[in-house]
């Protein structure tokens, strides 16, 4: 979609087509057989832009609460933060009395952002300028929040402020390939070093896949943000903004686990009776020995970050299995296991292991009505497997 076939939908033929094009239910699978039929309608470009915003709210409902009134393009869509994990970042700039968000593109930040206070979008694109204001005219109160088209490379439109709250947002995405360092960003991740001493309160999006090692120059907080168990994104905070080193974000909640300067390494020992998997925020902040802490456990391999306990602790961190026994990896042995107790159905779950989930169920040819949640991973280096129960405790 371009600019002018934005404009198209804002007519009043736009607005019957994309009415039309929602009424559909229409999936990227079956594009050219719903085009064919908005095309008989409509012109080609009007029904094409239809089509595609009628395709990507359905799609972004699982990002927005409000999809079915915006306008997106898809890598516009794939690359906005779900509207959970934007509101929750948005709160660390309550003390600002005015907020810009850097790169805005469709403007999920940017509306966030002004529920807190004053925002100004700034983005380079026009489409996706226009589809920000449209975006705002939907879901905000207009006058909060303004867009601007300016290049960031040039340096920002805006007068030096330390009552002025930063974020920036990247591009990390260019014609569909994911960009993994940041010095591929658009612009590179480098370019804050030029803000930072006029804006000093300033936060960061980026891959939460980044390489660490790129981000040692930085002197900020590193937060990983995951919802419903899912990792999302990576946010670097500096200045007045940064509250610790390392944070660990769960949503919905939100719960927060930070590091202890203090906390050395979990002790290794054999599954016990349950079985941890800290959530994947937990893991890539580099927090298992302070989850582990708060919940009594151990590891089973200093590379691995399963951890397990004889007590089971309720906790937002992570999962929990009660195990019903564990064995070193040996197919047949594992295979007579299941089968003695009529298992029949198992999920399975690895760290560490070279086999695929679906390459040991069709290996085991196992029969019965039983379920279990067998775990491949490492006790000290060995090969193990850990037969659990497949409730988690308390559910």
């Amino acid at each position: 979609m371009d600019l002018a076939s934005f404009k198209l939908l804002f007519s009043a033929a736009g607005g019957k087509a994309l009415e039309d094009a929602q009424a559909l239910a229409p999936r990227e699978q079956n594009y050219l057989r719903h085009f064919q039929v908005l095309e008989k309608k409509y012109p080609r470009s009007l029904a094409q832009a239809a089509l595609e915003t009628a395709i990507l709210r359905i799609e972004g409902r699982r990002k927005f609460l409000q999809a079915d009134q915006m306008y997106f393009t898809r890598e516009a869509l794939e690359q906005s933060s779900s509207h959970l994990v934007s509101a929750y970042r948005s709160e660390r700039y309550q003390p600002w009395e005015y907020l810009l968000d850097l790169g805005c593109s469709i403007g999920g930040d940017s509306i966030n952002m002004a529920r807190i206070a004053p925002t100004t979008g700034i983005d380079l694109d026009p489409l996706r300028l226009a589809m920000a204001r449209a975006n705002a005219e939907a879901l905000l109160t207009p006058h909060r929040v303004d867009f601007v088209r300016a290049d960031l490379n040039a340096g920002l439109p805006v007068t030096a402020s330390d009552q002025v709250g930063v974020f920036f947002d990247p591009a990390r995405r260019k014609q569909g390939m994911r960009a993994f360092s940041t010095r591929h960003y658009s612009p590179p991740l480098e370019i804050i070093n030029a803000w930072l001493p006029d804006f000093p309160a300033l936060g960061v999006k980026i891959s939460p896949g980044v390489d660490k090692s790129e981000l040692t120059t930085y002197e900020a907080e590193l937060e990983y943000i995951s919802l419903n168990g899912e990792l999302k994104e990576a946010v670097l905070w500096f200045g007045p903004l940064k509250t610790t080193d390392s944070k660990a974000t769960v949503l919905p909640g939100p719960h927060m686990l930070t590091r202890d300067d203090m906390q050395e390494r979990l002790p290794l020992k054999e599954p016990g009776g349950y079985l941890y998997e800290p959530d994947p925020a937990v893991i890539r902040a580099g927090l298992v020995a302070e989850l582990g802490d708060q919940l009594g456990a151990w590891q089973l391999d200093p590379d691995i970050a399963y951890m397990s306990s004889d007590r089971i602790v309720q906790t937002p961190f992570g999962r929990s299995w009660q195990v019903e026994d564990w064995i070193p990896f040996n197919l047949k042995q594992l295979r007579h296991y299941l089968r003695a107790r009529g298992v029949g159905k198992i999920t399975v779950k690895k760290r560490g292991s070279p086999l695929q989930p679906e390459q040991l169920i069709q290996m085991l040819k196992l029969k019965g009505d039983d379920q279990r949640v067998v775990v491949l991973t490492h006790l000290q280096g060995r090969p193990i497997v850990v037969i659990c129960f497949p409730s988690q405790p308390g559910i």
